[in-house]
Parts: structure tokens; sequence; C-alpha cells
């Protein structure tokens, strides 16, 4: 459906601007991102805890997650250097905990000790996780993708531990995960209203025309 009179639109050129210009636009446009607190062990033993806010699944089977270091930091030596890491939702009860940790610490220091955060002991891996996040990864390290100045880091999950009360129906529910997720600039969100839907199978598109119709305005 072409739509001649579409509202104006302000035009962003990558090659126009400077890369941190227009990291900035991109920040506001790719949201709400769901945030990775990532924790990983030097080879120094020293436990290291920082929020990435490009992150995802990658892989189902293997099960893989993916976040991207822009620049090199910490965990991302660390990740190479051990090959494992841990990755806890970051829930909005740690907000400041959360956002304190990316910080740049010198990386002979813990931010989980200097903000305060509660860390135990994994399941499959030597990677600390967060003991106050109702859900952690447990990754082992799959490999890394290095792009212009950033680095995507691409972890197999071997383990993923929850808190008991936040699983429901055999899965992590949502309403107790209560995830902080991270939009443009200094902002932050949550989850905020839930909607619900089911995908409509082609067949029964098919064999329903009203819902096209709906769906068109018609």
């Amino acid at each position: 459906m072409t739509v001649p009179d579409s509202p104006e639109r302000v035009h962003f050129d990558p090659a126009e601007m400077g890369a941190g210009a227009f990291y900035r636009v991109l920040n506001s446009v790719v949201v709400p991102r769901p945030i990775a607190w990532v924790c990983t062990r030097s080879a120094a033993g020293v436990h290291n805890l920082a929020p990435y806010s490009f992150y995802t699944v990658a892989c189902v089977d293997p099960p893989i997650v993916q976040f991207t270091s822009v620049g090199r930091k910490d965990s991302l030596t660390n990740v190479e250097e051990t090959g494992e890491f841990t990755v806890s939702l970051a829930p909005v009860e740690l907000f400041e905990q959360v956002n304190a940790g990316g910080t740049d610490f010198p990386p002979d220091l813990s931010e989980a000790e200097l903000t305060g955060v509660r860390l135990e002991p994994s399941e499959r891996v030597a990677a600390l996780r967060v003991a106050d996040s109702p859900v952690s990864l447990e990754c082992r390290l799959h490999s890394t993708l290095r792009l212009g100045d950033s680095t995507v880091v691409l972890g197999e999950v071997v383990h993923v531990a929850a808190h008991a009360r936040v699983v429901r129906d055999g899965r992590p529910r949502i309403e107790e995960l209560r995830p902080l997720a991270r939009l443009g600039g200094n902002e932050w969100t949550t989850v905020g209203e839930l909607k619900e839907i089911r995908r409509i199978p082609y067949s029964t598109w098919e064999q329903d025309p009203s819902i096209g119709r709906a769906l068109r305005g018609e």
C-alpha cells in the first residue's frame, strides 16, 4: 500500500554524521533493549560485572546468546581469557546498581563489591552470577566477531538458574522478572503494559477473510 501523503520526516545519514552523533540516533530508535548483566572472571581471579544493552538471542539449537562490547571492555578481555561468562537479568529493584556497573572502574576492581551486588557460585561455569537476579544464564564462549569498533560475543547457554518464585507453567514469567531495559540517551524503562496475542496461521487467515478486512480498515 503506497501512501502519497505520509508525514514529514527528518533524515539522518551516517555518512554525513559523526559516529557519536549517529550512535545516539540508533540508540533512540532500537528500543527497548534488554540488559545483559554480564559477570566474568579475569585470569587473576577478579570478578567483573557490567551491563550491556546490545544483547539478544542468536540461535535456538544450540542455545546461543550474544552481547556486543563497544570498544574493548574488561568483560571482553575476561571472556577471551577464560572462555566463560554469565548473563543475569537486570531487575528493576537493582536499577541503581545496574547503572553504576557501567562506570569505567579499573580492571583490578570488582564492580559487584563496589556497588553492593551479591554474587553466588554458578552451577556449570566458574564465573559467578548475581544472587538477587531472578534468572541467570551460564555460558561458555562460542565465538567472537569483530565489527568495526565493536566485538560481538556469542556464548552457548549451558545452564539456566531461576528463582523458584518466578517460574510458572514451565517458564519464567515476565510479571515476576520485572526486567529493566535501555532507551535512548540516559533513559531506561520497565515492561509497563503487557499485551498478549496469538499468531494467525495462514489457514485461518484464508478461511476467514474478515481478519484481513479488519486489519485493512475496510
